[in-house]
């Protein structure tokens, strides 16, 4: 009698390895699918933070606009109102006009000049160490940020400019040193603010940590809106050449398209933080510069200033303010040029 045979036992096996096979790969491309759709649903709420994130910067930096020009116009209807005072006063000198690429400071305002965040019964005539007492509120703003904050999204360069800029960046770093600008920056900062609230001032900080993302357009706005006098920003150089060292400061030129009236108070607290800055830290003093691309400058609304404080590819800069105690040099001089400002 015919008897059925058995298949062999390799067939078996080959067909449950195979059975094996299929059902890992089935689960693979389940699982992937699945990360997939996940990763795909957390993009779509990112983008829709982000998108959310935008706007409300954009309103804000609006509303800021709005602010600004409500600003203008009552200036201007001030000026056109004629003074009841039958005594005139004096006529300040023009600004001299100054082109936006060149490094040579023009001569800093008469010391005579009242400023305008000084109240009208302050003398002009006051010392720099009455102004420890004088209450006045300072925007610090320590440049750059971590470079682990994702800042690569941008911002209008200026008040309805179509110029877009980076929001923020982590600036240069120490050749010798090793230490990123954006560190020193801060070190300085809480530094200046330290002696600043220890002579009598109010100071505003844009940042306390490396962690906050806030950008520069925020930054200027943060200050106005905090009540700041005057904008103070903390920055380090950098050259390809490393024989270049020294401080300089920036201000916003007389043509500046966004805010041409504050030039002739930045222009002045510029010359007057760098000169005791250099005094107090031996730096070389490399005088006022002009700039009208700075989004941190252009979107400022009081007096503003940026301080290179020294030269980072260079070596005697370089180790020199990376050392902490020097640090509180720096920080005393740049002090020093707020109350000398303060006292004008």
């Amino acid at each position: 009698m015919y008897k059925k045979q058995r298949p062999p036992i390799f067939l078996i096996a080959l067909c449950v390895v195979c059975s094996i096979f299929a059902l890992v790969c089935c689960t693979i491309a389940y699982v992937r699918m699945f990360k997939a759709d996940r990763q795909l649903k957390d993009s779509q709420k990112t983008l829709a933070a982000q998108t959310e994130e935008m706007d409300t910067i954009k309103k804000e930096l609006k509303k800021a606009d709005g602010k600004e020009k409500e600003k203008e116009k009552a200036e201007q209807k001030k000026e056109k109102t004629p003074s009841p005072t039958p005594t005139p006063s004096p006529t300040p000198s023009p600004s001299p006009t100054v082109s936006e690429n060149t490094s040579t400071p023009s001569p800093a305002v008469s010391s005579q000049q009242v400023p305008e965040n000084l109240s009208a019964n302050e003398s002009t005539n006051q010392q720099p160490q009455a102004a420890a007492t004088g209450g006045h509120i300072i925007g610090i703003d320590p440049g750059h940020q971590g470079p682990h904050v994702d800042m690569s999204a941008t911002e209008p360069n200026g008040p309805n400019s179509s110029e877009m800029k980076a929001k923020a960046t982590s600036g240069t770093s120490g050749v010798y040193s090793g230490l990123g600008e954006y560190q020193l920056n801060l070190d300085v900062s809480l530094k200046l603010q330290q002696i600043l609230e220890d002579r009598g001032y109010e100071v505003v900080m844009c940042r306390s940590d490396n962690d906050t993302a806030i950008s520069n357009a925020e930054r200027a706005l943060l200050a106005a809106q905090s009540g700041a006098e005057i904008y103070v920003r903390i920055h380090a150089n950098g050259a390809d050449d490393r024989s270049v060292q020294g401080a300089l400061s920036m201000s916003p030129s007389p043509s500046n398209p966004y805010v041409p009236h504050l030039y002739t108070e930045s222009q002045r607290l510029s010359q007057t933080l760098l000169d005791s800055y250099c005094a107090a830290t031996g730096f070389d003093n490399r005088g006022v510069q002009y700039t009208d691309t700075m989004t941190g400058i252009n979107w400022s609304q009081v007096p503003v200033t940026i301080l290179e404080m020294g030269f980072m590819s260079n070596e005697h800069d370089d180790l020199a303010m990376a050392d902490s105690s020097f640090q509180q040099t720096m920080a005393e001089g740049i002090a020093n040029g707020i109350d000398t400002y303060f006292g004008q």
